[in-house]
């Protein structure tokens, strides 16, 4: 029985968007970039490439295939609603400068700089580059001035984008595999509900308090800080309730120890005055240098056993 699975936003989520892109040989949406090189101009300006890499960051209603680590045969899809929304909280979040190689290795000089949905097949920029994608699709370019990565591309070695980043997921059906139709509404909510009780039983069984005193003592001061002047227009209610977590010295799943771990990209913001902006408290409240570097140890300890 194969599931189909919509990931979604979650705007009550501060970690919920994408965080980053990857250069990939094998992209998960199955559209390949092309490089696009500059033209001879005028004024004996050098004829020199531009190093921009165009592609689909994330194409609406496609169906990509999945497998976890239990074996389990899935496929997952965004809607044109999400596509959207993702690629605006990208840019709002000045995620532009993200890169990786191959979702593993950390990226410099590589940065987007375009971004778009398409809104019509004909019209597109993408069309006059040969591309053929649907509504919805988001499109991006990006500035490679990282020598080896280019040499890579030149190389065909990466051939797409792929993107980083954390969805909520929302059931939406199982196929039978010989029928291939969906099931009756009784049998889908029956095993949505099974697997929320699991999911939480596993939660459950696999929940961590050896995190360090320190991130205990960071969680209390972001807790104290909003106690006496209010959270303001600062983090979600999920970046609250894991202040309070932590804060209490509460057990943390896998799930949480992982979003932790990822809150790095806000380290930028860290060495703020508290009450300059909002990056100094919500890094406190996800635990601090020592919280996030506690939960980058303990996942990567958890993913060895």
């Amino acid at each position: 029985m194969n599931k189909i699975i919509e990931l979604v936003i979650d705007e009550n989520d501060e970690m919920s968007g994408i965080d980053a892109v990857s250069v990939v040989s094998s992209p998960a949406i199955e559209e390949n970039f092309i490089a696009l090189h500059k033209h001879e101009v005028e004024l004996k300006e050098i004829d020199t490439e531009k190093r921009i890499l165009m592609g689909a960051a994330l194409v609406p209603n496609k169906q990509i295939y999945r497998r976890n680590d239990k074996n389990e045969e899935y496929h997952i899809y965004f809607s044109k609603e999400t596509v959207r929304k993702a690629s605006e909280l990208f840019l709002m979040r000045a995620n532009q400068n993200n890169a990786t190689y191959e979702h593993d290795k950390k990226l410099s000089g590589m940065s987007v700089v375009e971004s778009w949905i398409i809104e019509d097949e004909k019209k597109d920029k993408s069309a006059k580059y040969g591309f053929s994608l649907p509504v919805g699709t988001w499109m991006i370019s990006m500035k490679v001035n990282n020598d080896e990565v280019w040499k890579d591309v030149k190389e065909g070695k990466v051939k797409g984008f792929s993107i980083e980043g954390y969805f909520a997921d929302k059931y939406e059906m199982s196929l039978n595999e010989e029928s291939n139709e969906p099931q009756n509404e009784d049998e889908v909510l029956l095993e949505a509900i099974k697997r929320i009780i699991v999911d939480a039983e596993r939660q459950e069984l696999r929940s961590y308090t050896d995190y360090p005193k320190a991130a205990v003592e960071n969680a209390k001061i972001a807790v104290r800080y909003a106690e006496e002047n209010g959270w303001g227009s600062c983090g979600t209610a999920v970046g609250k309730i894991r202040a309070g977590q932590l804060s209490n010295n509460e057990p943390i799943s896998e799930e949480t120890i992982s979003r932790m771990a990822a809150f790095e990209r806000h380290r930028q913001n860290s060495d703020k005055e508290l009450g300059d902006g909002c990056g100094r408290l919500m890094w406190l409240a996800w635990g601090g240098d020592e919280g996030v570097e506690w939960a980058q140890r303990k996942l990567e300890q958890i993913k060895n056993k």
